[in-house]
């Protein structure tokens, strides 16, 4: 099963692209689900699905035909399906300290749970081979991150702190009841817990498998919503995911010639090739603005034209292997840059603001620093094979 995550700041057209993907998908006759993780779902409004008929239905896959579905997922279902003592013990906790009760309800959502309760989804779907793509429409980038972050920080945490906090509190939970002025959460708390978990198991590995998980950054050609795609791609390495393609949406067609957009043009373009020597070899791909909304299978045809032309299958990935890597071990970090074909004497760089510069002859790399690496400096750069390898330190 591949999986495509669609990513960008809030309000770039991620969710008509993920839908238009799920479109031109289903017609190469690919068993597709088109799933949003984005707590303001608009995934049913792309389709023109409204009123009585869509409403609540889209907890589960809604089809739209033989081979594309839907899904939005809904956090109130999802806490009865899943989430039960959790929420049921958080609940019962704030109403101890005055919080009424649909506020201790609302309460109880932890930050987290939608993003698990897709992620379960998925895997769910890989181990049945349900679907053959799955597309997923994310949240704005931050909330990708955290999303893409939690089989991570589940694991770290079943690992360390679960066995021991668990057996911890079943030994001192009858004295600490009878004088404690709270309950201790019960030992089906922590099974609801341990069942959770266990329905994560290998879809981390799926994630992070360039030849089953593609990342697709969208973005606008504007300085504010492309500073935010650079910090989101850096991120995106440095979680093990491969951003195979980034696109440029809601691109001005050089057939609107009207004076008040000139400066738009020329900024648009600057932007453009901007993008085009951040994020190579990485491929840009540009979405014109259309002339009218998308909201209905039609115009999302029209729109997974653009995107996918000459009959582009958007299944394949376009790239399997980060443009970069980042480590750490012993207090020095580095950074890994696949360099095939360059030469020691043609290579060169330097740290400008929060991103490394490698010059390659004529050709530039723009590498951006997470934020544990903004303040380091290049202290030894070695080729090994076709890598370069930086070493980043602290300056002197």
């Amino acid at each position: 099963m591949r999986i495509l995550l669609f990513s960008g700041k809030g309000g770039v057209g991620k969710t008509s692209l993920a839908a238009a993907t799920g479109v031109r998908l289903s017609e190469l006759g690919y068993r597709t689900l088109v799933m949003s993780v984005d707590p303001a779902h608009s995934l049913g409004d792309s389709f023109d699905i409204g009123g009585d008929l869509f409403h609540g239905r889209t907890a589960d896959p809604y089809p739209i035909d033989d081979r594309l579905s839907i899904q939005e997922v809904n956090i109130q279902t999802e806490i009865k399906r899943h989430w039960g003592e959790i929420a049921a013990y958080i609940t019962g906790l704030l109403r101890t300290t005055g919080v009424g009760d649909v506020q201790a309800q609302e309460l109880a959502i932890l930050p987290g749970m939608e993003e698990l309760s897709a992620l379960m989804y998925v895997n769910e779907h890989r181990r049945d081979n349900r679907y053959d793509v799955v597309v997923l429409d994310c949240a704005p980038t931050a909330e990708s991150i955290r999303f893409i972050s939690m089989p991570t920080t589940l694991d770290w945490y079943m690992k360390h702190i679960f066995s021991v906090q668990r057996n911890v509190l079943k030994a001192v939970r009858p004295i600490a009841n009878r004088i404690a002025p709270l309950d201790l959460p019960p030992d089906s708390y922590f099974g609801n817990i341990q069942s959770l978990f266990g329905r994560l198991q290998g879809v981390e590995e799926a994630l992070q498998d360039p030849a089953v998980t593609s990342v697709r950054l969208v973005t606008n050609p504007e300085q504010m919503v492309l500073r935010e795609t650079q910090r989101a791609f850096v991120y995106f390495s440095l979680h093990g995911l491969t951003v195979d393609c980034v696109v440029a949406n809601r691109v001005l067609p050089d057939s609107v010639v009207d004076a008040f957009f000139l400066d738009w043009h020329r900024t648009q373009a600057e932007k453009l090739r901007e993008m085009e020597e951040y994020f190579a070899p990485v491929p840009v791909r540009r979405v014109p603005l259309l002339g009218r909304e998308v909201l209905n299978v039609n115009r999302l045809r029209e729109v997974a034209a653009l995107l996918y032309p000459d009959g582009d299958d958007p299944a394949k990935p376009l790239a399997t292997e980060r443009p970069y890597t980042f480590s750490q071990s012993d207090g020095c970090y580095e950074i890994r840059l696949r360099l095939p074909f360059a030469a020691k004497g043609e290579i060169s760089l330097f740290k400008k603001g929060d991103e490394l510069v490698v010059e390659i002859g004529s050709l530039r790399r723009h590498i951006g620093l997470p934020t544990s690496m903004a303040t380091l400096t290049p202290s030894r750069a070695r080729l090994d094979g076709g890598i370069l390898k930086v070493e980043m330190k602290e300056a002197q």
